[in-house]
């Protein structure tokens, strides 16, 4: 039924950008954080996949960094050739956009079965920009999206592991953050899990039912978060 309507379902696990103001403690290091950096992975830009399907929108908005990571998956069908990826996209934007009259896609990244990264939600990939992927909780974080369903039984591909480990690594560099370690993030909206302006301990990877009442993203998915952030700390170089 998904194939019959692509991004509805996608649309259905995602909310709207709330607002609040987070903390996070510092992360336990031997050396100074800064020096713990990724390399910044090869990404699609947006405009690559959206072509003349942009509809008007207001000015991003921005944070002063991104201090964790929301891993979420699509909802969508498994059984897509990686070439229409951009097509896909196009899907999950027209319906987030048109249907649900959104202001952009919620994921700042999606990534495809094949590994590649693509751009999300406007407002330049080096920077803060709040997304709209984890209700109370869009604030200092990143959503990466892996385009597809991964429930129990089904497999995700190690190639989404590595794609989504590369973001996150290279996305908490600069705020010194170890993909490990877990964060103090403030509750934006009373709709997520924890009341609003709560202070919740959550990982530095983390799912989106961590943060929401969700399945998302997917019983197999989760289970691999804890491969996904060992290597996201070693692409920054930790011991």
């Amino acid at each position: 039924m998904l194939g019959w309507l692509p991004g509805l379902a996608a649309v259905a696990a995602l909310v709207l950008c709330a607002h609040g103001v987070d903390r996070r403690p510092a992360a336990p290091t031997a050396r100074p954080a800064a020096q713990y950096h990724a390399p910044r992975p090869h990404i699609v830009p947006r405009s690559a996949w959206l072509g003349d399907a942009a509809r008007p929108q207001p000015r991003p908005r921005y944070d002063d960094e991104v201090v964790a990571v929301f891993v979420h998956h699509t909802d969508t069908p498994n059984d897509y050739d990686c070439a229409d990826t951009p097509r896909i996209l196009r899907d999950l934007y027209t319906g987030q956009t048109g249907a649900r009259d959104w202001d952009d896609l919620g994921y700042n990244f999606v990534v495809d079965r094949c590994g590649t990264v693509y751009e999300g939600r406007a407002g330049g990939v080096t920077r803060a920009v709040t997304g709209a992927h984890t209700q109370g909780f869009n604030h200092r974080t990143t959503g990466i999206a892996a385009l597809g369903t991964f429930t129990a039984g089904v497999p995700v591909p190690q190639e989404i592991v590595e794609a989504v480990a590369a973001v996150a690594a290279w996305k908490l560099g600069p705020s010194g953050t170890d993909p490990r370690a877990m964060v103090d993030l403030v509750s934006s909206n009373g709709h997520s899990r924890y009341a609003a302006g709560a202070t919740a301990s959550l990982p530095a990877v983390a799912g989106h039912n961590d943060g929401y009442m969700t399945t998302c993203p997917g019983a197999e998915l989760t289970a691999r978060l804890p491969a996904i952030r060992g290597l996201a700390a070693q692409l920054q170089g930790r011991p």
